[in-house]
């Protein structure tokens, strides 16, 4: 089984035909932007049953003919119409393509820019407690307020340069995931800093843990760039970006054209991020919400083409605060502009 808890909403896995692969679905979800601000949202959410979904993807490579072989591949060999794998426990298998799903820490893919991904970090634990004080027909999906570190100086003051948040999944009133996350950064944020940050808002909730069945590190690399194009490997995956840049979730599919320029945007979205303090943060996300519904649903899930996303982007700043458009004309200008050179440079080199 997979060891890391994985939420998505509920309708994305519906129209996968894996909705039978959620283990609980809240039927609304919840995002605190500060003590003063709330937006709830009429759309289900679900916790993705580990198990269940391993043994559907199996079943599918069972049916399908796919066999398995459990080695460590070593070194990956080309030659003009076949490629093989060398595996430490001596077997070698050839194929015409090679695909190289094994994760952002790949050493057999080529790279022709650095790989100045953002990271995301986050520490959880699935847990039995006394109690808690979140609605248990709501999904917990952000919480940017800060109040539970008021006599804590040195973390509020670390917190309002590098914020997290908290995202919960409340299973009923003494069973719960809880999950302290920075969004995005570079560098990583402590995780020692991240825990201690956790303690002080359950500290503050009130909540007392009777005893941790699950805890959790998770680490996910953003944006980046793509592999180099062509070379002799496929990759699929974390090798490949296929992360959302600005909140970590996964893509299906592989980078054609027509998509990789919305990556562009959408790493576009990631550094600018990048550059928010905790106010920036709530700015940014107040005027986000703010949006058609269709919009920041689009973003979320990747499926806006170019030319929604720049209708999304022209949105989004009318209807951000002044100070929230004081963000995005100091902050983004530099990143605008990196994002419109890449995305002119991609079209020349991919339409060759």
């Amino acid at each position: 089984m997979w060891p890391n808890n994985y939420g998505v909403w509920a309708d994305e896995f519906e129209s996968l035909g894996l909705y039978d692969c959620l283990d609980k679905i809240w039927p609304m979800a919840s995002i605190f932007i500060d003590d003063e601000k709330t937006k709830y949202f009429d759309r289900a959410y679900g916790r993705v049953n580990r198990k269940g979904l391993k043994l559907k993807f199996l079943s599918h490579c069972a049916s399908n003919g796919v066999k398995f072989n459990k080695a460590k591949a070593l070194k990956v060999n080309h030659e003009e119409f076949e490629s093989s794998i060398v595996c430490d426990d001596g077997t070698m298998l050839k194929a015409s393509l090679i695909v190289d799903a094994s994760g952002y820490t790949t050493n057999f893919l080529e790279y022709d820019k650095p790989r100045n991904n953002g990271l995301q970090i986050a520490h959880d634990i699935l847990a039995e407690v006394d109690s808690h004080p979140f609605d248990l027909d709501k999904m917990h999906l952000m919480d940017w307020r800060d109040s539970h570190l008021s006599n804590e100086p040195d973390l509020r003051a670390s917190n309002s340069k590098l914020p997290t948040f908290l995202y919960a999944m409340p299973f009923d009133s003494n069973f719960v995931f809880l999950e302290e996350t920075a969004l995005v950064n570079r560098p990583i944020l402590s995780y020692t800093e991240l825990k201690n940050r956790m303690v002080a808002r359950l500290r503050h909730l009130g909540i007392q843990v009777r005893s941790v069945i699950e805890d959790e590190k998770c680490v996910i690399p953003m944006g980046g760039p793509l592999p180099k194009i062509p070379q002799s490997l496929m990759a699929i995956g974390g090798n490949s970006g296929l992360v959302h840049p600005a909140n970590g979730i996964p893509w299906l599919g592989h980078w054609r054209l027509p998509l990789s320029l919305p990556r562009e945007f959408y790493n576009f979205g990631m550094e600018t991020l990048l550059q928010l303090d905790l106010d920036g943060i709530r700015r940014f996300f107040d005027a986000f919400f703010k949006i058609d519904a269709y919009y920041y649903r689009g973003f979320m899930s990747s499926n806006l083409s170019i030319r929604e996303l720049f209708v999304m982007g022209i949105s989004l700043f009318w209807r951000a605060s002044n100070d929230a458009k004081m963000d995005m004309a100091t902050k983004s200008s530099t990143n605008m502009a990196r994002m419109m050179g890449n995305m002119a440079l991609e079209a020349i080199v991919r339409l060759k």
